[in-house]
């Protein structure tokens, strides 16, 4: 077992159902609103997160301002990814977890597994447990 800080989205179909997963598989969840986490006083811990994940991969690809265009995770630098998830944190991969002083972005159900472990709680690897279901909504990942 192991005490897990969730940073979520409030209301987010997938982080629902990521913690039902890590708390199956007997974790303990301390969850936390990432939406309105003071991040702006905590931009090492942010970019901790992300470890030596390539900068595209910090971002979550079903936030508006990505889907229309608006901004290029591509073309991003570390700082100026920073920069944007400090002042608009809906372009933060989710969830961010953190177990025991090592932190991590995203949920790829083999790499927890195998971090902290899922047992038996391990979801089918064909179901995507990070794209926003509600991609036919334009608003769909509004805070």
């Amino acid at each position: 077992m192991a005490i897990i800080h969730f940073y979520e989205k409030p209301g987010c179909f997938n982080n629902t159902r990521q913690k039902q997963l890590l708390v199956s598989a007997g974790h303990l969840l301390i969850v936390h609103d990432m939406l309105q986490y003071p991040w702006v006083d905590n931009r090492q811990r942010l970019r901790s997160f992300f470890a030596d994940l390539p900068v595209a991969q910090w971002f979550n690809p079903s936030a508006p301002a990505i889907k229309s265009g608006e901004i290029d995770p591509a073309g991003a630098t570390e700082s100026q990814a920073i920069d944007w998830m400090v002042a608009n944190p809906i372009l933060i991969r989710r969830p961010l977890l953190e177990v025991d002083g090592r932190r991590r972005a995203g949920f790829d159900a083999d790499n927890i597994d195998a971090w902290i472990g899922l047992a038996e709680a391990k979801p089918d690897t064909a179901i995507d447990l990070e794209t926003c279901p509600k991609l036919h909504r334009a608003k769909a990942c509004q805070p």
